[in-house]
């Protein structure tokens, strides 16, 4: 049988397009990396979060549906909105990224970014890009989107040309349905979307690293019919930690990842 993220998607049944039925949940190959929860925090339920990030002490959030989609700023600790501001009703906010004192947001299916000042959140500029927007984030120079298929895309931040392109692979086969995107000290961590997985990517080759597996982060008895999947990544720089969350999720969980010796990757 088939897993049960893959079956969620009629007729899209595969996230690699080369996998079989019994490869399809370990397409990737795992380094044996595990976690450690480090604190947990409220987060707004009614919050369908696109793309997460934290900066400078304070959190980020971009938020979809149409009718409800924002950028807010959040107080960590306690879950509270400080400030927000609202897309056009017929508008679907997706991936964020903060770049200088910027902040860009892009959209599901309506070809437009928006470009906010990150203080005030007041929106100085927009952007038009071709195909969906899913996943955004930076690398100090590009800004990096996803579009729910295999290729990233690396954009300049004032003219928004595409500079390159990659394909993510995992032992081969293009990786699908790369979401939520976070530069993490030279890696691109991703939530694959409608699974319980993060991939730690290679941003010269698009190589996968490793999977994480997510799939008890969030206990099954605080999960409503409303709850929805994993999304949302965000990095603190100063404890090294991760902040992962999903859509509707009442929680945001600080993790400390505990590589294995010799993984040679950033630590």
């Amino acid at each position: 049988m088939a897993p049960a993220f893959l079956t969620r998607f009629p007729g899209r049944r595969w996230i690699c397009a080369a996998a079989t039925a019994a490869s399809a949940i370990t397409c990737g190959r795992r380094t044996g990396s595990t976690f450690a929860v480090v604190s947990r925090f409220p987060h707004d339920t009614s919050a369908y979060t696109q793309g997460l990030l934290y900066s400078g002490g304070v959190l980020f959030e971009s938020t979809g549906l149409y009718g409800h989609s924002q950028v807010r700023r959040v107080e960590l600790t306690t879950g509270r909105v400080l400030a927000s501001v609202s897309l056009p009703a017929d508008h679907f906010g997706e991936g964020l990224a903060l770049l200088g004192e910027r902040l860009y947001q892009l959209t599901w299916k309506e070809q437009v970014g928006y470009v906010y000042d990150a203080t005030t959140l007041a929106r100085v500029d927009s952007f038009t890009y071709h195909g969906q927007g899913w996943g955004l984030t930076t690398d100090g120079s590009s800004l990096i989107m996803s579009d729910g298929s295999a290729t990233l895309r690396f954009l300049d931040p004032g003219s928004f040309r595409v500079r390159r392109e990659i394909t993510v692979r995992d032992r081969g086969s293009p990786l699908l349905w790369i979401n939520e995107l976070e530069y993490v000290r030279g890696e691109l961590f991703a939530n694959i979307y409608q699974s319980d997985w993060v991939v730690r990517i290679d941003p010269g080759t698009g190589q996968v690293r490793e999977w994480l597996d997510l799939a008890r982060l969030l206990p099954a008895r605080e999960r409503t019919p409303g709850t929805d999947v994993l999304n949302g990544i965000a990095y603190d720089q100063d404890t090294g930690n991760l902040l992962v969350t999903g859509k509707r999720w009442p929680a945001i969980f600080e993790l400390h990842l505990q590589r294995p010796p010799g993984d040679g990757t950033p630590q």
